[in-house]
């Protein structure tokens, strides 16, 4: 009997902030603002492609059609978490007594009302998500299109999937954190194929290189020598990008691949679908006219399509290229035209005005395909998803089979354009094994379990960082990606993280630094016993995370009581409970960050690595992290520190399989990042301390006063936002100038685009209100210069002053601005990292005020 669609009510929106967790004790709850209604424009575009080489038909072609009967889970009651005092503020001794020479506030804490304890205290059942499955594709011609009642199995490894419970309980306790969560039922048409599908054979561990006789290469299909070790890691065969995914479809093949939400209901993809998907459309691919070695332009958010497309390509034999959603038309164009995209995918009708306006300046172009949304107006070699689908169908498995057999691990598959914060965009050219190795290794080395994780795919896939984690990592080792909701970024993330309780959990700095701000200015509002208390457990925590970090497995007095009342719930909240470990990288940190999650129980670790690393190499882990550090080097891969200075700092520079090809055309470029013996000069500066690598700086962000001392600025910067907690972005200038000036931006409230507004967050108006002053607007500060304000942001510049080793590193003269730094205007690139380019240029005229007496 089909059971019932189960819909996930949406919870109340609190803010235009997103994320939102209580800090204090009393109060550990989520609430995010429901996602904004966006209106497409409707344009009247009405031009042409002028060469049309490949006509379409108009069948409908249904590639994600959920069926007629839904799996059905238990619902769970209202996922608010409160943790709440009885009114009277009555407590009892627990046990009648209280540990002798404990502090009030911990015996206050452990004579907690037992019936409170037991009532008020108590989880609610987690709400579940709704899960149903991708209904195959027609044109995949999969057997078993019968559609039972599933009872969802745990996602376990095993060799032989088949052999699967069929049956197991639907119900869980929300409290029994242990457990995965529900998963998606395998689709139904994953026992078997029609003879005219493509079987499943077991993955020959084959070398397959092409000649070369260099280890760098700017040319689109010309391959590179591999920095092969003799023995141990880096040893490894080196595999294609097919063949690490046809033993992942072989080994696991029933397990679910792909998940995303479509009104409401988790729709899956197995990976024997998934592979038959990527074959369609690299089948289609090659129907549309892509050549080998050219690129295939993906420009859209995260989504089961882009997975697809970017696989597709590279069974193909083309080079995939994302391309950031933020980017405006003309870089689109340069991305596109630079690596000769014969064939953009877009995800709706805003990415489809972009490319409209600058096809005609892309000579390569042959088609463009939506992916998401009907198309609001017909052009030639214009496809909507399903019908791009249908275009490959006479493309012949012999044909498609006969160019992967062709493809070499040492050759170009996937580009990766850098953000250009000093220039053009670069084209990053990573080989097969830059891929595959890197996978690998570090799946590996933070001991990732074969068909047991679970991602979060949110961060943009054109950054390297997010596509090695969400896209290949989870390939190899059979893991299910996630897709959250376009408005993530927005509030809506917490929902996916809640129902989905990731295994891993990978987020650039600022998402970290936001999820902080939010919890602190609800606990800004907290009563002061609750305030209390909060204070209390983060200073147990913070102990316990410092002893764990250093190798002390003891845990301080009072622990188990603030895990149980505090770090459970907020972990529980922020959808991290079933997460072994949460990652920073992309961009610094701050210390301040890293010990307010540290005081949760949740350890933050920080990668380092490049877009010319394909992702990590360094990477910390449970066991083995530092604060500020950026952990041990990736195993099978080598660090070198080139001309250090007296106190060990240099260059850092990288030695493996991960390091990349070269620039697209860009040999001068490629001579600069690589040197004469292979060593891939990153431009930062760091030093080792125990094996664990510390970044001290960045080269070209140095600053050389007039006097010739060499200042790098983070730090200060980092200094100044964590001593006046109102300052969202300090940039220091004084680059061969006479003394050092900065430029300060104050918090603000983000609108529903993600786009800072001129209103102030919550935080910085209760900030000014205790220091006398009236102000809900950026303006209201400036231009009254608000004395006291002034007076306090120069306090905090002071205090930086005052631990400055030198006088040239001191702060002489800043100024707020009016607005703060964001994508969109230019300030700040895709993974929120500043340009400092843009910025000198953007504010000269304010900058050079600093200097004019």
């Amino acid at each position: 009997m089909p059971m019932n669609r189960v819909e996930i009510p949406t919870e109340e929106a609190v803010s235009r902030n997103g994320l939102h967790v209580m800090e204090e004790v009393s109060d550990s709850f989520m609430r995010v603002s429901p996602p904004g209604k966006e209106i497409p424009g409707k344009s009247q575009i009405t031009e042409s492609f002028q060469d049309s080489k490949v006509k379409k038909n108009n069948n409908s072609y249904p590639f994600i059609n959920a069926g007629p009967d839904y799996i059905s889970l238990e619902d769970g009651q209202s996922s608010c978490i409160g943790l709440r005092v009885n009114d009277e503020n009555t407590f009892m001794e627990k046990n009648g007594h209280t540990r002798e020479g404990s502090s009030g506030l911990e015996r206050w804490a452990n004579t907690l009302e037992v019936q409170c304890l037991q009532k008020e205290f108590s989880l609610p059942n987690q709400t579940k998500p709704n899960i149903t499955n991708f209904r195959p594709s027609s044109n995949l011609k999969l057997l078993n299109t019968e559609q039972k009642n599933i009872v969802v199995p745990e996602l376990k490894a095993k060799r032989n999937v088949n052999q699967m419970s069929s049956k197991c309980s639907v119900k869980e306790s929300a409290s029994d954190t242990s457990k995965a969560p529900q998963k998606p039922p395998r689709s139904p048409g994953a026992n078997g194929l029609k003879e005219n599908a493509i079987p499943i054979e077991p993955v020959k561990a084959e070398v397959k290189l092409a000649p070369a006789e260099q280890l760098w290469s700017t040319v689109r299909d010309r391959a590179v020598k591999l920095r092969i070790s003799e023995s141990g890691p880096g040893s490894e065969t080196p595999l294609t990008i097919c063949q690490m995914f046809q033993e992942t479809v072989t080994n696991y093949g029933d397990l679910p691949a792909l998940a995303s939400k479509k009104d409401g209901i988790w729709l899956t993809l197995t990976y024997k679908e998934y592979f038959q998907q990527c074959r369609a459309a690299a089948k289609s691919f090659l129907k549309l006219g892509l050549e080998r070695y050219h690129g295939i332009g993906i420009l859209g958010f995260n989504s089961p399509e882009w997975f697809i497309a970017d696989i597709g390509c590279i069974m193909a034999g083309g080079l995939a290229t994302g391309i950031y959603a933020t980017n405006s038309p003309e870089a689109c164009q340069y991305v596109a035209n630079n690596c000769e995209a014969n064939i953009l995918v877009v995800e709706n009708h805003k990415q489809l005005i972009k490319i409209l306006k600058i096809k005609d300046q892309l000579p390569h172009l042959k088609a463009i395909v939506q992916y998401k949304d009907e198309l609001e107006q017909k052009l030639p070699n214009l496809y909507t998803w399903e019908e791009f689908l249908k275009v490959g169908e006479d493309v012949s498995s012999e044909v498609l089979d006969n160019i992967i057999l062709s493809q070499k691990a040492n050759e170009c598959c996937t580009l990766i354009y850098t953000s250009g914060t000093t220039g053009n965009p670069k084209g990053v050219m990573l080989s097969h094994d830059n891929i595959t190795w890197i996978s690998n290794a570090a799946g590996t080395m933070t001991q990732l379990k074969m068909g047991e994780e679970a991602v979060v795919s949110y961060l943009p896939l054109s950054h390297v960082a997010a596509q090695v984690n969400d896209l290949w990592i989870c390939m190899k080792f059979a893991g299910t990606t996630y897709f959250a909701e376009p408005d993530a970024l927005k509030g809506s993330l917490v929902n996916t993280m809640r129902e989905v309780r990731p295994t891993s959990f990978l987020g650039v700095p600022r998402v970290w630094e936001k999820m902080q701000e939010s919890m602190k200015a609800t606990g800004a509002k907290a009563s002061m016993v609750r305030k209390k208390v909060a204070a209390w457990a983060k200073s147990i925590g913070l102990q316990a995370s410092y002893n764990h970090m250093n190798g002390n497995l003891t845990v301080p007095w009072g622990y188990t009581l603030a895990n149980n009342l505090v770090f459970k719930k907020v972990r529980l909240a922020l959808g991290l409970d079933r997460c072994k470990a949460c990652y920073t990288g992309a961009a610094p940190i701050t210390k301040d960050t890293l010990e307010y999650f540290m005081s949760l129980n949740i350890p933050l670790y920080e990668l380092y690595g490049m877009s010319e690393s394909t992702g990590p190499h360094t990477i910390s882990w449970q066991g083995a992290y530092r604060i500020m550090s950026c952990g041990k080097v990736v195993t099978g891969c080598r660090t070198k520190l080139d001309k250090t200075d007296e106190e060990g700092n240099g260059e850092i520079c990288f030695w493996g399989r991960h390091v990349f090809m070269g620039y697209l055309n860009m040999p001068e470029k490629t001579e600069e990042a690589l040197d004469q013996e292979g060593w891939l000069h990153s431009g930062d500066l760091g030093k080792h301390i125990h094996d664990f690598l510390f970044i001290t700086g960045r080269i070209k962000e140095l600053i050389i006063t007039a006097g010739g001392e060499n200042i790098p600025p983070v730090p200060i910067e980092d200094a100044v936002k964590a001593e006046v907690s109102i300052i969202s972005n300090a940039m220091l200038v004084g680059d061969k100038r006479k003394f050092l000036s900065m430029l300060l931006t104050l918090k603000c409230n983000v609108d529903d685009a993600g786009e800072p507004t001129h209103e102030l967050t919550p935080a910085t108006v209760d900030f000014c209100q205790r220091c006398g002053v009236t102000a809900i607007c950026v303006s209201d500060i400036i231009a009254k210069k608000e004395p006291a304000i002034y007076q306090a942001i120069q306090e905090g510049i002071e205090r930086v002053n005052a631990r400055a080793t030198s006088n040239a590193q001191k702060i002489q003269k800043w100024a707020i601005l009016e607005r703060d730094f964001s994508i969109s205007v230019g300030e700040l690139g895709p993974t929120m990292k500043l340009k400092r380019p843009v910025v000198l240029k953007m504010y000269e005229d304010i900058i050079n005020k600093f200097y004019e007496d």
